[in-house]
């Protein structure tokens, strides 16, 4: 079973089991690690957003929008203006939006919203794309204001058409911004990613223009100093990528029809750039190239001195 170790120093201070599901063309999945079912959570968000943007009648959008519209976002100045942009192009407004507010994942976002002595609304939420898209397709099919319940049409058009693109949804819970997520075999998540990938290869359809949006643009994605944007930055090919939660990673790359479903069985998310890189060099080998230094697998002490590392071991 490959593992995630973190060391401080030489010794070792705890391990992460992890899985790997990697779906190719043809529907073929294979598992590194043993099998598992998982929450879907926010990897699911280029679906979500595929299926308001079917209710809403396939508009023409900026990439930009479709990149906000898939994110976890940090919540920097540029993805609230992106927000907004959206709801004034739908013509709903901020506070039809249910996701909840937050601080922004971006500190020196948050810090600056205190300091200019605003406070943290809806849009600041990591999901407000998500959401924005989602009141929207809910106003123009004059559904009811309130899209988060699994009962809503929207919710169960979301789900009909996640079990067209992974093939099996064994279950549903609720997400963090309120709206349904959705329990699957890994492998299941793997083969919807793949569905992304391999629109992306054929530039053909709603799935590929959100995964090329993603794949363009990962600092709307996510943001600083965030893993997502890391590893498309720094990878050798294009890819879409796209953090769930409770260490689940996927990634769709396109020129490989390829699709990688990671994910740590703890739920560790500081364990999983190590699971990540590890997951493309021996699936995707030459696809990823991390620096000597990576950031993101330093383990660093209160004043910032590297005190240790996360690596993964098969």
């Amino acid at each position: 079973m490959p593992t995630v170790v973190q060391y401080r120093g030489a010794f070792v201070e705890s391990r992460h089991p992890f899985t790997v599901a990697c779906a190719r063309a043809g529907g073929e999945v294979t598992l590194a690690g043993p099998a598992l079912s998982t929450t879907f959570r926010s990897a699911s968000k280029p679906f979500q957003l595929a299926t308001s943007l079917e209710v809403l009648g396939f508009p023409e959008v900026d990439e930009a929008w479709l990149a906000v519209g898939a994110a976890s976002h940090n919540a920097e100045p540029r993805h609230v203006a992106l927000v907004e942009a959206i709801l004034a192009r739908f013509g709903v407004e901020a506070s039809g939006l249910r996701c909840g507010a937050h601080a922004p994942v971006h500190v020196p976002s948050a810090e600056a919203v205190v300091r200019f002595g605003g406070t943290y609304t809806a849009l600041h939420n990591n999901c407000s794309g998500k959401h924005a898209f989602m009141l929207a397709a809910a106003r123009h099919a004059g559904w009811g204001p309130d899209y988060r319940p699994l009962s809503h049409p929207l919710q169960q058009r979301v789900l009909e058409r996640l079990r067209g693109w992974t093939g099996e949804v064994t279950g549903t819970g609720t997400d963090g911004c309120g709206v349904p997520t959705f329990v699957q075999p890994l492998q299941a998540v793997a083969r919807g990613w793949l569905a992304v990938a391999e629109a992306m290869r054929a530039r053909d359809g709603v799935l590929g223009r959100i995964g090329w949006a993603m794949a363009r643009h990962p600092a709307l994605t996510s943001g600083e100093g965030r893993l997502d944007l890391d590893v498309v930055t720094l990878a050798s090919e294009p890819l879409a990528v796209k953090v769930g939660a409770m260490g689940l990673f996927c990634m769709a790359l396109p020129e490989r029809q390829l699709a990688l479903a990671v994910k740590l069985e703890p739920g560790t998310n500081e364990a999983l750039p190590a699971a990540v890189a590890w997951a493309l060099a021996h699936f995707a080998p030459g696809s990823f190239s991390p620096p000597p230094d990576w950031t993101h697998v330093q383990v660093r002490n209160v004043v910032g001195d590297v005190v240790g590392h996360w690596s993964a071991e098969p």
